[in-house]
């Protein structure tokens, strides 16, 4: 799974960059928080369960219109989901270097707070408020 937010993490293929950023992230989250009783890998992990989707809506075009349909998200895609979210709002974030970027991001996603997560309450709400249209799955 390491491996997988690695390659997204990546850009122009400097996979060596992706890691060490990724370690250095992993380094200042065990440091910033020690009174947690987790490791930065468990830290991680739960922040990536924190912001994976369990539904999203889907165009669905009925009869001429095009309604906003809900549905389940599939169990990879809830991991491509999560990982894209958190290093696209890591890299949206103001900081010094992008280890830096992440490791707060990580850290706001463990908390349940930061971008990444409010985007997951987002796709929740507009799956809530299309409910009516989840009999056009198919």
């Amino acid at each position: 799974m390491v491996t997988r937010f690695v390659n997204n993490l990546m850009e122009r293929g400097k996979k060596s960059v992706a890691f060490d950023i990724f370690y250095q992230s992993l380094d200042i989250v065990g440091q910033r928080m020690k009174d947690a009783d987790k490791n930065p890998l468990e830290i991680w992990k739960k922040a990536l369960e924190n912001i994976t989707p369990q539904v999203e809506v889907k165009s669905r075009r009925v009869g001429g219109a095009t309604f906003q349909v809900p549905m389940e998200v599939r169990p990879e895609r809830k991991i491509s989901l999560s990982m894209k979210n958190l290093i696209l709002y890591a890299r949206k974030r103001s900081g010094k270097g992008m280890s830096e970027k992440l490791a707060a991001e990580i850290m706001a996603a463990y908390n349940e707070e930061g971008a990444a997560f409010k985007r997951k309450e987002d796709m929740h709400k507009m799956a809530e408020a299309n409910k009516a249209f989840a009999h056009f799955r198919f």
